[in-house]
């Protein structure tokens, strides 16, 4: 990846001379660009970055962004090695993850689905014949991206194969790789429903199956699904079907 990134580094410094056209190239790289005054002010991101973050306009980074000023970059302790960028030099920062909490709460980002990014960071200084720092371009290109949805996808899987076993919030979250009151929200968001929902309705919809088989009695049915057959599930039942399980087996097809 290191090799990768120094061979892009080679290119943008063949087009050094020609400002238009390193311009346009930087603009529609596939990977989030951002280039830098000596200042650590942001001067110009590209499509890629603006997309990365779900920002809308290149205004809201540009001449108000400052890297070196950044608190979540200072807290990181990397500072000083991000300055020997702005003296002259190309630092690389492998499977750095992106401090997505401050980007969204810095530009009021909405409906960001993205839970975590881990990102090779290389920063490289263009400089003009006299060795002089005109730009800083840092280059970002991502090894691991991790999404809400998909995180929830492993959880609506992980439900669904675990249907007979006692609801377990923690662990429904710890296969999304998500805390568990923020699997909640987003659970809540993709489906409409609390994650301890859609496991009670899952496993109605088991015992509805069950139910259709006149070999079982009712108690049968539900203790198939791993439930006592009393009072408070048949509540429960009849809250999700709008029949008591009786009822329901008495139905026509």
């Amino acid at each position: 990846m290191e090799d990768k990134q120094k061979n892009i580094i080679k290119s943008f410094e063949k087009l050094f001379d020609q400002e238009e056209l390193l311009a346009k190239v930087i603009e529609c790289f596939p990977y989030p660009i951002q280039v830098y005054a000596p200042d650590g002010t942001s001067v110009l991101v590209n499509k890629a970055m603006l997309a990365e973050y779900n920002i809308s306009r290149p205004e809201m980074i540009i001449g108000r962004y400052n890297v070196l000023k950044d608190p979540a970059v200072i807290a990181t302790g990397q500072l000083p090695m991000l300055k020997r960028a702005f003296q002259g030099e190309t630092v690389f920062f492998p499977d750095v993850k992106a401090p997505l909490e401050e980007i969204v709460e810095r530009y009021g980002i909405q409906d960001f689905d993205v839970e975590a990014i881990y990102q090779d960071i290389t920063i490289f200084p263009i400089s003009d014949d006299r060795k002089r720092v005109l730009y800083v371009v840092a280059l970002l290109i991502n090894r691991r991206v991790y999404k809400g949805k998909d995180g929830i996808g492993k959880a609506k899987e992980y439900i669904e194969n675990y249907w007979q076993d006692r609801f377990d919030l923690g662990e429904a979250a710890k296969v999304a790789c998500l805390s568990k009151a923020h699997f909640s929200k987003l659970f809540k968001k993709h489906t409409c429903v609390t994650p301890h929902e859609y496991y009670i309705n899952y496993k109605i919809r088991k015992l509805k199956e069950k139910l259709l088989d006149t070999n079982l009695s009712i108690a049968q049915a539900f203790a198939a699904c791993n439930m006592n057959y009393n009072g408070h599930s048949a509540r429960v039942f009849k809250e999700k079907t709008g029949l008591s399980p009786s009822a329901y087996r008495k139905m026509p097809r």
